[in-house]
């Protein structure tokens, strides 16, 4: 799929899933959803078919809110992530993850030293802003207008203030590719001194080693590879995931500091929703949390 009809076909399954957030009691029919669009409903039923493997009405049922409280209700995944333990291996969209810790002498420079490459990429789920460097990645954020794009690489000037920041596509394009195999990808936090940095050793889809340089609080961290620990196609309530760090009457840091995860997609807060099936917000929009964690489910249940 060529890059800018990977952005149109989301845009569209974006509106899409808008639709279904405000109509989803009525389940609303094929024809509906195809007005509402502006496609033909053979046109909408074929393009659902090639983003996800399955029509819009199953896709809407991976997107209600019974059947996200019945997911978040089946304790064997908790009592499975659990018994894996956060100090091993974690499974992410097929990805082995380990974690390491660094001294906090590199937090305190700021990225000075650091030389990072930056680019704007189509993704399955929008346009897409990747920052890299020679130890990993160290922000993946999507985005939706020219505003939003430079709100993002503002952030990025403010998270490593005194690294070396370039803007490279011919660097970071095989980065996205590794991330989103499926897809063409040729396009034309803070700096408090308490933050701690982290290497985080991933194995994508096609088995190239992938590098995640994550920077935050030791609790933040600690979080963040909680997350890690929620398995493909499933969700998680905030209070599981405190449960998880055994901090489990720390929901509301647990949420704050997932709200602070600035590398989307790779370290999954999208999976995180509130205990009554609801998905709440998600700091890249809720439609796009929602297509995720429906895009995530259909393949899982394909397998």
């Amino acid at each position: 799929m060529k890059d800018i009809d990977t952005n149109r076909t989301y845009c569209q399954i974006a509106k899409a899933i808008e639709y279904f957030r405000q109509y989803q009691q009525r389940q609303p029919s094929l024809s509906d959803l195809s007005h509402y669009v502006g496609l033909s409903e053979f046109h909408l039923q074929r393009l659902f078919s090639e983003w996800v493997g399955v029509s819009p009405k199953q896709y809407l049922q991976y997107l209600t809110k019974e059947n996200a409280k019945q997911r978040l209700r089946e304790s064997t995944v908790l009592d499975s992530a659990l018994s894996a333990g956060l100090s091993g291996t974690s499974r992410l969209h097929d990805l082995m993850v380990t974690c390491e810790g660094m001294t906090p002498g590199e937090y305190k420079r700021y990225g000075k030293g650091l030389h990072i490459d930056y680019g704007l990429h189509s993704t399955p789920f929008g346009q897409c802003l990747l920052a890299i460097t020679e130890r990993g990645v160290c922000k993946l954020a999507f985005f939706d207008s020219d505003d939003n794009q430079q709100a993002l690489e503002n952030e990025l000037l403010v998270e490593w203030s005194e690294a070396d920041i370039v803007r490279d596509e011919e660097k970071t394009a095989p980065v996205v590719q590794n991330i989103f195999p499926s897809i063409d990808v040729n396009c034309g936090g803070s700096n408090h001194r308490s933050d701690t940095v982290a290497t985080y050793t991933v194995s994508t889809d096609n088995k190239k080693p992938l590098n995640l340089l994550l920077k935050g609080s030791k609790f933040q961290l600690k979080v963040w590879e909680a997350l890690l620990a929620i398995p493909d196609g499933e969700v998680f309530s905030y209070q599981q995931v405190a449960t998880l760090i055994d901090a489990p009457s720390s929901v509301r840091a647990v949420a704050s500091a997932i709200a602070k995860n600035n590398i989307g997609y790779l370290i999954p807060c999208h999976r995180v929703i509130r205990s009554n099936g609801e998905f709440s917000n998600y700091r890249w929009g809720g439609e796009r949390k929602q297509a995720i964690i429906g895009w995530e489910a259909c393949r899982v249940q394909a397998k």
